[in-house]
């Protein structure tokens, strides 16, 4: 797939990654209503293997969408997870014994070889295999065993943002449906992301006092984890501002101590046990006197330096992440043009990642 060109001739810089971001409510109301009957059926088939564990396999952004996969299927499956290290088959030509053992490659395109190939190897060894793509026709899916279609539509700015909450949605009515759920609590996503997207031109504001930051430090627990390394993500290859992402548990043993009043501290503080379990971390930062941005409930946004209020009251707690991430890419979109670059084209990237 070719890179999209970048803004001129009176292009808008970030139109395409802006147009995509819109078009987040409605492919959601396209998952929940057209896709989610193929993958209750696909759970269905799985559930009825009875896996043992579970192997999440991905890059980048999709690599994010699977840690979100293990929170749910650890917590609401009891089901153990690891995240896969490709090369130990790839490079090394490791043979593990995969017998009943779940492998799920999530990947936008399904094009990578390194995912092509652990998948393949990983079906040869006995897994259960299942590729997460935007691509029914990808390479991807033709070596799995079964296949999840996300939906999204075309994908055209490097920067991956209605893919990530698509793989999101379509990861969690999976594992909805393989403990037999009805996926009932993301019925509100769309309606509430459509209103988050609204208010892009808070975003913009807040995104002005961080247009000079040479380093940002995005942080959370539970649920929220993946988005914090989503956001990283997203501002680094946007902005090219270095974001660190961590645990709040990591952050306490060590790092905390690079965390001044000048290095924006970005908190996602999900409503629910996740952000109680953070709640020690805002402490120490607000303590170390830090620059903090809160993205979450209104009473954790006023306590602290800036934010966004997330409307997640009477939200299920794993369908947040779904809602989180979108003011964090308005933020990296908004950051990027006002340090004068174009968010459809960073440098050195391209759409289809070939690691091998």
């Amino acid at each position: 797939m070719s890179a999209p060109r970048p803004a001129h001739d009176g292009e808008q810089p970030g139109r395409i990654m802006s147009g995509e971001m819109a078009e987040q409510p409605a492919m959601l109301r396209r998952i929940l209503d057209r896709g989610a009957p193929a993958i209750r059926e696909v759970a269905g088939r799985i559930a009825a293997k009875k896996p043992r564990f579970v192997l999440l396999t991905a890059r980048g952004t999709s690599d994010n969408a699977a840690l979100y996969a293990k929170y749910l299927l650890e917590i609401t499956l009891g089901l153990p997870c690891g995240l896969a290290s490709m090369s130990t088959t790839t490079a090394y030509g490791a043979k593990p014994d995969l017998r009943d053992v779940l492998v799920v490659t999530v990947s936008q395109s399904g094009g990578s070889p390194d995912l092509v190939a652990s998948t393949k190897a990983a079906r040869e060894a006995g897994a259960i295999t299942l590729a997460v793509t935007n691509n029914p026709d990808s390479p991807l899916s033709a070596v799995s065993e079964y296949h999840i279609d996300i939906l999204a539509g075309p994908e055209k700015a490097l920067p991956a943002t209605k893919t990530y909450t698509a793989s999101l949605l379509s990861l969690y009515l999976f594992v909805e449906g393989l403990r037999g759920g009805d996926g009932a609590a993301a019925a509100i996503l769309p309606e509430l992301a459509e209103a988050i997207l609204a208010r892009r031109d808070e975003v913009k504001s807040l995104a002005s006092r961080y247009r000079f930051a040479e380093r940002m430090v995005i942080t959370s627990r539970g649920y929220g984890y993946p988005t914090a390394k989503e956001a990283a993500l997203k501002l680094m290859e946007t902005s090219y501002i270095p974001a660190l992402s961590y645990s709040g548990a990591d952050l306490l043993h060590g790092p905390l101590a690079m965390v001044d009043n000048i290095s924006p501290v970005i908190a996602v503080v999900t409503d629910g046990r996740g952000g109680e379990a953070l709640q020690p971390v805002l402490d120490r930062l607000r303590g170390r006197g830090a620059d903090l941005f809160v993205v979450g409930p209104k009473a954790q946004v006023e306590a602290a330096s800036a934010g966004f209020v997330l409307p997640t009251a009477g939200v299920a707690e794993e369908v947040q992440p779904i809602l989180e991430i979108l003011p964090l890419q308005m933020l990296a979109y908004e950051v990027t043009i006002a340090r004068g670059q174009d968010p459809d084209a960073p440098r050195a990237l391209a759409k289809v990642t070939e690691t091998r």
